[in-house]
């Protein structure tokens, strides 16, 4: 579909936001949305709310008027209990605030010891549990930016009681990992970011979005290798899911200039990538965060962003709950949680989300969570898919 005057209604379709919903059927490029225009009132999923239960919320860091805490992910360890949190101080700011819960995130430790240099690290930390090819797990933080200007990285090898100095990884990034996926059987991991556009002259904070791989359970990574480009746009924050099957990587992206949101397919374990496609309107956001619930359904945090064609959530803490099969397909699954309010407009998300083993979800994000002078606080919710599909009339 070369012809000019389908690549005129390509432009026509984003400029418009009318891509949402047609792009598949058009083989619409996401490139061609940096026209920008009108966007009409789209449908949305229905919605379910959370977020006037506080029962349901536990603040692991409390903001004050003088202290905003931010950009929280978390970690659940195999027994299903123990859970460690990190965050920055201030947007984007320094890293090292840590706490652990040893009963599934209801209650919190106080801040935990780490290396002195963490603090010297920026930008929205992310922790993960990592093998290595001989099956030794280890817990990794990696941070934004460090004093060279690379990503920076620390591991415990003793399940979080102690740590070694956030190191460079050579890596120059915009973020950490947001995302850290086993692949080829385990033997080795896919990390995905965004980073500036190689060699870029033109446009200011660009983003495309790159991967690297390691073969060693973390500790050191291959040179970025970009994998999305949209020029005019700027991708970021990916997150990878595989399919339940196991043959198919998913990745889910934020898109910062046009606000839209975007997925894009991998068969071959990330060696190559399918076209970016618009995600279904219900998932209109930013820092998407997928787990599989106990049934095999998805569950997707992520801060939403579809107030301009018309979500009635938009700037809040939210879930999406579906398929993977209704991503791909273009469908927008079942419904939506809201799970937080923001008393802060869209300044929330970047969540972590976990599945204990009885099949409770515990999602947690930074968010003015309530009136009053106090900034951003770190905070979690949690709630079961059979409350919510109750709640939604679906049981």
């Amino acid at each position: 579909m070369s012809h000019p005057f389908v690549k005129t209604l390509r432009r026509i379709l984003f400029s418009t936001g009318l891509a949402l919903g047609l792009a598949v059927a058009f083989g619409a490029d996401p490139a061609d949305a940096n026209v920008k225009g009108v966007r009409p009132k789209l449908a949305f999923p229905k919605t379910v709310d959370l977020s006037r239960d506080p029962a349901r919320q536990t603040v692991i860091a409390q903001g004050t008027a003088e202290t905003y805490q931010g950009h929280p992910t978390t970690v659940l360890l195999p027994d299903g209990k123990t859970m460690y949190c990190v965050w920055t101080i201030n947007h984007g700011g320094p890293c090292g605030p840590m706490k652990r819960s040893d009963d599934g995130g209801r209650t919190w430790s106080d801040l935990l010891p780490v290396p002195e240099n963490w603090k010297t690290t920026k930008n929205c930390p992310t922790i993960y549990r990592l093998t290595d090819p001989k099956g030794v797990a280890r817990l990794v933080v990696f941070a934004g930016t460090g004093p060279a200007g690379d990503m920076n990285q620390s591991h415990s090898l003793d399940d979080g009681r102690t740590w070694t100095p956030m190191q460079g990884n050579g890596l120059v990034t915009v973020m950490p990992f947001c995302s850290i996926t086993p692949i080829e059987g385990g033997k080795k991991l896919l990390g995905l970011s965004n980073i500036r556009r190689p060699g870029e002259k033109v446009e200011a904070r660009s983003n495309v979005l790159a991967q690297s791989v390691s073969s060693d359970g973390g500790l050191s990574w291959t040179p970025w290798r970009v994998i999305l480009d949209l020029p005019g746009l700027k991708p970021c924050e990916p997150w990878a899911v595989r399919s339940p099957n196991g043959r198919q990587l998913l990745c889910l992206i934020r898109e910062n200039d046009r606000r839209q949101a975007l997925y894009m397919t991998s068969d071959d374990e990330g060696q190559t990538w399918s076209v970016s496609k618009p995600l279904p309107p219900g998932l209109l956001g930013d820092r998407h965060a997928a787990r599989y619930a106990p049934d095999g359904r998805l569950v997707v945090c992520f801060r939403d962003t579809g107030g301009a064609y018309g979500s009635p959530t938009s700037t809040h803490f939210v879930a999406w709950v579906g398929t993977y099969d209704d991503i791909t397909g273009g469908r927008d699954g079942q419904y939506r949680v809201k799970l937080l309010h923001s008393f802060k407009g869209g300044d929330n998300g970047y969540p972590g989300v976990e599945v204990l083993p009885d099949g409770t979800l515990v999602a947690t994000t930074y968010v003015k969570y309530r009136e009053g002078p106090e900034k951003n606080s770190v905070v979690s919710t949690r709630f079961t898919l059979a409350e919510t599909d109750r709640l939604a009339g679906r049981r």
